[in-house]
């Protein structure tokens, strides 16, 4: 069976997913053969594996720092929420029904055999499980029938990593207030404390240093810098989605919904140096912009009447009719139509909302979520977007919609997207397209040929890119951050802990 070590945080966005996939890429590197795991995680942002399963981009991403095929072993539950309540929950890779919050904790003691199960098949096949926990371990009101803190870490008996978040504010308190509340038991697993996102001079943190090992009884293993590396964010609180300026040629301003989901789209356009990606909350911030994203949502519905009340659905539809691009994802894509129909209450009590007709098609919402990942292809296209004929990409669908041109329409509209069977994945008219396809910037021949379609609506022409693939860039990312997690984290110390000899 696999060695463990678990990263725990005194909070959310503490920093756990980013230290947690530094680690996989650290003993990747060392010649390990390394998973990461979360038993249960919260986020909007998801992934379809190759069975057309659904788990967390966390994870996801872990598994990218590791070198290995993303699994819903990693991730078995999986909360996306839907409202302030309650959640969908996904139990490997599946959806088993919506959930008001309180009905969840009183079920959540019943999947410790899904969660067990799928550690013990992941330690089965890997030298190190790197285990993520989920806000912190010190939520007292929240410890009973605990599946994803000590309770996953006294399942796999693991010793634990215990991170702070220094940039916020009060991490000696963070950091020995959460050993304090912890069970006796509790903090004999935590075997080293980590002070995250440090700024400045680390010699004037030394005092406090030892103050906080004498006061907390626990080895500080380190102080890990503010990082400059760009590594997908798994939830709202995600600094990315705090960027509101342009700082590039080629301007993307993207909708932030209330409830985004998959934002994680956006990651491929801002790798590139000549484009910004910032993100507009309010009809004065937007702007004219050479292109606005409308991304994913977890609901639709909702989003597209806060659109509609914020103003921002009026600005967007002038701005469209003056000839700007307008690029909807998933459910970005859904509000562009005639009408969206709920006849199942899937999404909203509504049953039906106006769309904003800006493409002539509209959508009926299912109970089944259409999973899949796979290779899919643009159509040949005329007009405004015809210099992304025929490009391949590969992305996945996560939705719950059926998308059909509307009736009898005089708008020419052309298919978009296509799977290998022909279904249509998405449409264009005019200098509007969607799109369900989650990952549709990621091919880079897709990318670059919509890069240069903005620059020659300019009347400018693009100069020479890096021609990085995602994937290219991705690997630089993670190597970066497994240096800096070298420099600042003892490393021997950490093999010790995982009962294994520091390679090299």
């Amino acid at each position: 069976m696999a060695k463990s070590i678990m990263i725990q945080g005194t909070m959310s966005n503490a920093g756990k997913s980013l230290i947690a996939a530094g680690l996989c890429r650290i003993f990747k590197q060392d010649g390990y053969k390394v998973a990461p795991f979360k038993s249960q995680n919260m986020a909007l942002n998801s992934y379809v594996t190759s069975e057309g399963l659904e788990m967390g981009r966390a994870q996801v991403v872990q598994a990218m720092a590791a070198g290995v095929e993303p699994s819903v072993r990693m991730n078995p539950i999986l909360l996306k929420p839907t409202t302030d309540m309650g959640s969908q929950v996904i139990v490997q890779g599946q959806v088993v029904g919506n959930m008001r919050a309180m009905d969840y904790f009183a079920k959540k003691k019943e999947y410790i055999p899904v969660i067990r199960e799928s550690y013990e098949q992941l330690a089965a096949d890997h030298d190190i499980i790197v285990i993520e926990g989920a806000g912190s371990p010190a939520e007292i009101n929240l410890k009973q029938d605990d599946i994803v803190n000590m309770g996953m870490a006294k399942i796999a008996d693991a010793p634990v990593l215990l991170v702070g978040d220094i940039d916020r504010g009060g991490v000696f308190a963070q950091l020995i207030g959460t050993v304090m509340l912890l069970e006796p038991e509790e903090q004999a697993r935590i075997k080293g404390l980590i002070v995250n996102k440090f700024r400045g001079d680390k010699k004037i943190l030394d005092p406090g240093i030892t103050m906080l090992e004498e006061r907390a009884g626990k080895p500080v293993l380190g102080v890990v810098p503010y990082a400059d590396v760009d590594i997908e964010d798994e939830d709202s609180l995600a600094s990315s989605l705090e960027e509101t300026h342009i700082q590039a040629e080629i301007d993307v301003a993207v909708i932030r919904f209330p409830r985004i989901s998959n934002f994680t789209d956006m990651q491929a356009l801002s790798m590139e140096r000549d484009v910004s990606v910032r993100y507009v909350t309010k009809p004065s911030e937007l702007g004219e912009p050479d292109v606005i994203l409308l991304p994913g949502t977890k609901n639709t519905i909702q989003d597209l009447l806060w659109l509609r009340e914020s103003g921002l659905e009026a600005k967007i539809t002038r701005l469209a009719k003056k000839g700007t691009i307008v690029f909807g994802i998933c459910g970005g894509y859904q509000m562009l139509g005639e009408s969206l129909m709920d006849p199942l209450q899937t999404e909203s009590a509504l049953g039906s909302v106006r769309g904003m007709g800006l493409l002539p098609v509209t959508t009926v919402f299912e109970e089944e979520k259409q999973l899949e990942n796979r290779a899919y292809r643009i159509g040949m296209l005329e007009g405004n977007f015809v210099s992304l004929s025929n490009k391949k990409i590969a992305g996945y669908e996560i939705h719950m919609g059926r998308t059909e041109v509307a009736g009898k329409t005089t708008t020419p509209i052309y298919p978009f997207v296509s799977d290998s069977a022909g279904t249509v994945l998405g449409y264009t008219a005019g200098t509007v397209a969607g799109s369900y396809i989650h990952g549709i910037f990621d091919e880079i021949a897709f990318r670059e040929a919509f890069i240069e379609l903005l620059y020659a609506r300019k009347g400018k022409t693009r100069g020479e890119s890096e021609h990085l693939t995602l994937q290219e860039y991705r690997e630089q990312q993670f190597d970066k951050l497994a240096q800096v997690l070298r420099e600042s984290l003892d490393m021997e110390k950490i093999y010790e802990i995982l009962g294994l000899i520091k390679q090299g």
